[in-house]
């Protein structure tokens, strides 16, 4: 086989075989295709696109270039969430500890953030003493004891997909649905889940801004995960305005407590849930989305997933009183009022704009070399839908810097104030299984 030869190929739209994919994965993870050739080859499949057939065998080449994780150590079926990123997404610090409650086991893999707020790993350390340096041992055995650990990726994980990722950055071949789903994909199957429950946002905030590009994602995931043998489904959320009202690591960490505790805003807590039943659903733990919903209804009501998070704090290393206090969470030195100029109803919230605020304070890295503040962010306090009056608070900012003369006028880009009222979008905008 020669690599010019199934350039050629797919760049005049013919299907490569599981053999020719395995043999260009293989070769470029081993250096033995250069950089050039694959770039050519990437910008191929934008254009020409793949089959259902070729995406799983990509995403099965890429799982099979490095270390694979076997959970099968851990009783039951293990069942991993992923997001597609956004503003505010504190899905997995809810999750987590949520779905474990109701007996469901989670082992999960989580890495740090790039952009506007950290990743899980960094929301959690905001937990003074938290860590995710735990052995693949004591990690099985903490997921077999308390059903939840969370642990950091692994280097050796995929290093196709991150030698082609890096290239794609670069060569303008990011945004092809068949490359991102294969990428996003072959770390939820390296990571040895059983089932994988996808939430894929769409809108100003997400990756996929337009609905019809989302749904095309979701669908060419979930099919790629069943073709390789993993029950997989998708929920497509919205990411138009942030999700919940906090945007910033230790701010995001007291508002999954909150929600833990029954009282978190309403977006966050509808989308736990929904994620979440399917969650137990396909862990074989109810038989119906409704049985699993009320499932996790109660573990709230009775507390048992708070006492779940402290158990999941406590055995990695961390402080579990600040589920009780969480003003013993890192705190900004200086909190300010962003008041709105004009009455009306908020009619947009540009989600990406009002994240890159939250950024320029330091709750999210530009570079991997940047430093996180963990205090910092924003609280909104006025959402799409709602009245708002001339003096009344957008936005409270966190922040550990007296000038945030930026940080503000990004807010007021990113809020629309019109005198119409304008609904809120939809949560959820469809679901895909199969």
């Amino acid at each position: 086989m020669r690599m010019v030869d199934l350039i050629e190929k797919k760049r005049d739209g013919a299907v490569l075989t599981e053999e020719e994919i395995k043999f260009i994965i293989r070769g470029y993870t081993n250096d033995d295709i250069p950089d050039y050739q694959m770039s050519a080859w990437a910008m191929a499949v934008f254009f020409r696109g793949m089959t259902d057939e070729e995406s799983a065998a990509l995403t099965d080449a890429i799982v099979h270039s490095g270390d694979t994780i076997d959970l099968s150590a851990i009783e039951g079926v293990k069942v991993d969430k992923h997001s597609t990123g956004g503003v505010g997404d504190t899905t997995t610090l809810v999750l987590a500890p949520l779905v474990a409650s109701a007996g469901v086991p989670v082992a999960k893999m989580s890495g740090r953030g790039l952009g506007h707020t950290g990743g899980t790993i960094d929301k959690l350390e905001s937990i003074p003493g938290f860590s995710v340096e735990i052995t693949n041992d004591r990690f099985i055995e903490l997921v077999n004891r308390n059903k939840v650990a969370v642990i950091g990726q692994t280097a050796d994980l995929t290093p196709a997909d991150k030698k082609l990722y890096s290239l794609r950055d670069v060569t303008a071949t990011v945004n092809s649905i068949p490359l991102i789903a294969s990428s996003i994909m072959s770390k939820k199957l390296a990571s040895g889940a059983d089932a994988i429950v996808l939430d894929v946002k769409t809108g100003s905030g997400a990756f996929m801004k337009e609905l019809e590009d989302a749904k095309e994602l979701a669908r060419t995931m979930v099919k790629i995960g069943n073709d390789l043998g993993r029950h997989t489904s998708a929920v497509i959320s919205d990411m138009t305005q942030p999700l919940g009202f906090a945007i910033g690591n230790a701010l995001e960490m007291k508002e999954a407590i909150d929600t833990l505790n029954g009282r978190g805003p309403k977006d966050l807590t509808e989308l736990c849930l929904t994620l979440g039943s399917r969650m137990v659903l396909q862990a074989k733990k109810a038989d119906s989305l409704e049985e699993a919903r009320a499932m996790l209804e109660k573990v709230i009501e009775d507390g048992s997933a708070l006492e779940n998070l402290k158990t999941f704090v406590e055995s990695q290393n961390g402080d579990k009183s600040v589920i009780d206090h969480p003003d013993r969470l890192p705190a900004a030195r200086h909190t300010f009022e962003v008041k709105a100029k004009e009455s009306g109803y908020v009619t947009g919230i540009t989600a990406d704009r009002i994240g890159t605020a939250a950024m320029v304070l330091g709750a999210g890295r530009a570079t991997k070399q940047s430093e996180i503040d963990l205090a910092v962010g924003l609280v909104l306090r006025k959402k799409i839908g709602e009245k708002v009056e001339e003096g009344e608070t957008l936005v409270t900012v966190h922040s550990n810097q007296e000038n945030i003369e930026d940080c503000v006028n990004r807010i007021y880009e990113s809020y629309t104030i019109s005198a119409e009222k304008t609904e809120a979008p939809p949560l959820v905008y469809e679901v895909i299984d199969k």
